[in-house]
């Protein structure tokens, strides 16, 4: 029964990681589009974290993980003369990637991290199905996030540190050598990838049973020896300075390309990690991205994550407090996410990590598993199908929604050849930021596009953006006044359809616009994708909850609008 309850999960966790949702910019903008155009002709836009004088992202996990695949499938087009891969096969080919990460690691080290002596093999097998059957699992670790990477890098580090207490020499020392290198793989959203701490590091300081001790000559703790096995942990020193250093050259040649990373080492090194630390220590620099209550991680985003799992562990911790607190991947997930807690900007995201540890943690009973099914079922289909789920579509039809727009509006002889001087400003309002680099190859476009994100802006000033930008009839129709070679501009706006203040500049709603609001343009629907839930568009203080749900749910979807001044055929 259970493998085939294993099996059906499987097929829902590729469902999910080839459906489009956009769960988190970050999971464009600090992966895949750091890299798109560096080695496609991809347009991309490098965020602040990377451009910035004292940059806070390390690009020596990034490359392992999204650099090398995109680099193989670069060389397998090259090699066949098909030029530039389609945008779409880099992105589910990159999906594709995480879900075997997921699948694979994650599972395995869910599968040792409960293997004990007082642990049945059915027990394993249910902790197994159980992380397996979580839409954090289906959605969040499938999807390009590097904290879906420091989830595998925080369940193999415990993993690892437990195959050391038990292994011969020559084991130990390999295993001690990835443990010393694994802290550098990743780097958490606040915690510097490199030095320590990290949560296996966490885990391992705070639980001495999960701790790697030195000789055992050396003064203990009760029964517990404190320190034994010193070629461990000199090998998890030298490895961990190894790869430390490797990091560094890495991302002092990247955020320098005019040095080689040989060069590197005469060259002042860029320490990320050291960054990250400083930038986030400042609460003003924090207080841009949005403040959040300490409590914010404990009380929402955990609940948020686990659903009716985390009842079940708050109760057995009123129960059973301290035969809980001896178990190795609660006090790993604790207090990591009591670490996180001491930052005042918290994400759900940041806590991924910590939600498989807990899962092997819950007691299963009938009633718990009908509550688990209902939340994973209904937050899986959020947010891994329609959360900003148009985004990524859209993004990828948009070159050829715009080209075929424009060749219906082109007349005259000589349209073709001005389609090559058409320039396109498309808009987007109210949805994430869109990934540039899912506009393909921009080496020889039919159309100049220009992607201008107005995020949530309000709605007279977004109206005021497209009239500024929006030509003349004459820039529509240069033959009109004989100039057969003007740059015609075209503008296009993509919105959510549940954005009820579009209504106004459609038809028949034009005509009914309110007389304090002036219209000069009208919006021409060109694309929809249904598919596509806008939940920063919830206004239930203003609207209530019935009629906010009636418009974010009754109109979902997402649109592609042309915009054209009135008077202009």
């Amino acid at each position: 029964m259970w493998r085939r309850t294993y099996l059906f999960l499987l097929l829902v966790r590729i469902f999910f990681a080839f459906s489009p949702s956009y769960l988190h910019p970050d999971e464009n903008f600090q992966g895949p589009e750091v890299f798109a155009g560096r080695i496609y002709p991809y347009p991309s836009h490098a965020t602040w974290e990377f451009t910035s004088a004292h940059p806070i992202r390390s690009v020596f996990p990034l490359w392992l993980v999204y650099s090398l695949p995109m680099r193989l499938i670069r060389w397998y087009y090259n090699e066949t003369g098909k030029g530039s891969p389609p945008p779409e096969l880099v992105y589910y080919a990159l999906r594709g990637g995480m879900l075997m990460l997921s699948f694979v690691l994650e599972d395995w080290a869910i599968y040792e991290l409960v293997s004990s002596p007082l642990s049945s093999p059915r027990n394993r097998r249910k902790a197994v199905v159980l992380v397996a059957s979580s839409y954090v699992t289906w959605t969040y670790q499938t999807h390009t996030f590097s904290n879906s990477l420091e989830t595998l890098l925080v369940a193999w580090g415990l993993v690892l540190i437990q195959r050391i207490v038990d292994k011969s020499l020559g084991l130990l020392l390999m295993y001690s050598a990835i443990v010393g290198g694994s802290p550098w793989c990743i780097q958490s959203n606040h915690l510097p990838c490199f030095p320590p701490p990290t949560w296996p590091t966490v885990a391992s300081a705070l639980h001495p049973e999960a701790s790697i001790n030195l000789p055992r000559s050396l003064p203990s703790v009760g029964s517990n020896p404190v320190l034994h096995r010193p070629l461990s942990v000199l090998c998890i020193i030298l490895f961990g300075f190894f790869f430390a250093l490797t990091a560094v050259l890495t991302d002092t040649a990247f955020y320098r390309p005019s040095i080689s990373i040989w060069k590197a080492l005469r060259a002042p090194m860029i320490i990320t990690p050291l960054n990250n630390l400083l930038y986030n220590s400042n609460p003003a620099n924090l207080a841009t991205h949005g403040l959040h209550p300490r409590y914010q991680h404990f009380l929402a985003n955990l609940p948020q994550l686990l659903g009716p799992a985390y009842l079940v562990i708050i109760w057995s911790l009123w129960l059973e407090p301290l035969r809980r607190l001896k178990n190795r991947r609660a006090i790993s997930a604790i207090s990591g996410a009591m670490i996180l807690s001491i930052f005042p900007h918290q994400e759900p995201r940041f806590l991924i990590p910590c939600v498989p540890l807990l899962l092997t943690c819950v007691r299963r009973s009938r009633p718990f598993f009908v509550a688990w099914i209902i939340f994973n079922a209904a937050l899986g289909f959020l947010m891994g199908v329609y959360h900003q789920g148009g985004v990524i579509p859209t993004q990828l039809n948009i070159p050829a929604i715009v080209s075929t727009s424009i060749s219906k509006q082109a007349d005259g002889p000589t349209a073709a050849s001005r389609m090559e001087e058409a320039t396109a400003t498309v808009f987007w309002w109210k949805t994430y930021s869109p990934p540039l680099w899912l506009l393909g190859d921009n080496s020889s476009p039919a159309v100049e596009i220009i992607t201008r994100d107005l995020m949530g802006i309000p709605g007279a000033e977004m109206a005021r953006e497209l009239e500024i930008t929006l030509p003349g009839c004459q820039a529509h129709h240069p033959a009109m006044v004989g100039d057969s070679s003007s740059n015609r501009s075209f503008v296009f706006l993509v919105a959510p359809q549940s954005a009820m203040f579009l209504d106004r500049f459609t038809r028949p709603s034009l005509s009914q616009a309110p007389p304090s609001v002036s219209v000069d343009f009208e919006l021409q629907k060109l694309w929809t994708y249904t598919k596509h839930f806008n939940l920063d568009d919830l206004d239930f203080d203003e609207d209530g909850i019935f009629a906010t749900l009636r418009r974010v749910i009754g109109r979902r979807g997402l649109n592609v609008w042309s915009v054209k001044r009135l008077g202009c055929n």
